[in-house]
């Protein structure tokens, strides 16, 4: 149970995906416009991790190590990946068409976000089971829903500011998110 509770806060926050390890700044950066937005996005996210976080270390564990054919990991988990995003497209543009149109290309970009593979990655690397890879996975996403919802609510807050001509834009969202990053590095001591 000490592993679990280990593997979810670190995980979310201590070693927050997009502030600590700079994964997945593409959406966090481009989608975080919108609190509505950035929270559909996360929850897109939270289902493909998790659900790719299991699928990858099934594969592992029961197809790929046994067999010694680890060096096909990157190339399976992006298929795998890949064919998730797809379901999660079909289902949001069948479902949810106003959230499928809101996260626009950027639904297709989980496809190449960096962390998932890298989650994926870093459950072979640490040599997590089924279990505490799909639980490694699901904080993770966790995490970066939080990054992104709190970013996203700074950027809706900084709209109705009196910035600096050459702050405005991209490089205020830049500096926000700097400093993000160095206020979740007091997270560090709870684990």
């Amino acid at each position: 149970m000490k592993t679990l509770l280990l593997i979810t806060i670190g995980s979310a926050l201590v070693n927050n995906v997009v502030l600590s390890q700079f994964l997945g700044l593409c959406p966090f950066l481009g989608v975080s416009k919108n609190v509505k937005t950035a929270a559909g996005m996360g929850g897109a996210v939270i289902f493909v991790i998790t659900i790719a976080s299991f699928f990858t270390s099934l594969i592992h564990q029961c197809i790929l190590a046994p067999l010694n054919l680890e060096y096909l990991n990157t190339i399976v988990f992006i298929l795998v990946i890949a064919a998730l995003v797809q379901f999660v497209e079909m289902f949001l543009k069948k479902k949810s068409k106003g959230l499928y149109q809101a996260l626009g290309v950027y639904l297709p970009l989980i496809t190449t976000n960096c962390a998932v593979l890298g989650v994926a990655l870093t459950n072979v690397q640490k040599e997590y089971n089924i279990l505490y890879g799909t639980i490694n996975g699901l904080f993770v996403a966790v995490g970066f829903t939080i990054a992104i919802v709190i970013m996203a609510g700074i950027r809706e807050k900084i709209e109705y500011n009196d910035i600096a001509p050459a702050w405005k834009g991209m490089p205020i969202v830049l500096l926000t998110a700097g400093l993000m990053a160095i206020a979740f590095i007091g997270f560090s001591g709870l684990i």
